[in-house]
């Protein structure tokens, strides 16, 4: 059995939706190792969240960043407003998508579907680093 846990800490980027599987698979090679498993990526913030989503086709990306806009606009009369007003609405799309994911590994690769691909979705205008903790556990390959 294999437990391991890491930080990866992602470039500064400002609003939008960023494919990070590249990042990810790199940040633990280790999962190579395993027959059968699972890894958890969280995210350790509220403005912005993480997903899973079409990788094919780069409007998936502009079409849910502009869904989420309209879903939760800025303009709304938001009282947390200390940070900017971009700022509340950024934690409500955090909430609505979620700052985690569990993906599942089997035979040493992670069990993404042929279209899927891991998102950072970045929902302040102004660039931010973001750090995610990826935890893999699994059993080993014989």
């Amino acid at each position: 059995m294999l437990i391991i846990q890491k930080k990866l800490t992602l470039p500064s980027f400002s609003n939008g939706i960023r494919m990070i599987t590249h990042e990810i698979i790199e940040a633990v090679p280790e999962i190579r190792e395993l027959d059968c498993g699972m890894l958890n990526i969280f995210l350790q913030h509220t403005s912005a969240s993480i997903t899973i989503n079409e990788n094919a086709d780069s409007d998936v990306r502009k079409d849910i960043q502009m869904a989420l806009g309209k879903i939760i606009p800025d303009t709304l009369p938001y009282e947390h407003t200390l940070e900017g007003q971009d700022d509340m609405p950024a934690h409500v799309k955090s909430s609505v998508i979620g700052v985690s994911v569990n993906i599942p590994i089997g035979q040493g690769r992670l069990l993404l579907g042929t279209w899927q691909g891991i998102y950072l979705c970045e929902h302040r205008r102004s660039s931010h680093q973001r750090s995610i903790v990826l935890t893999v556990f699994g059993k080993k390959s014989k």
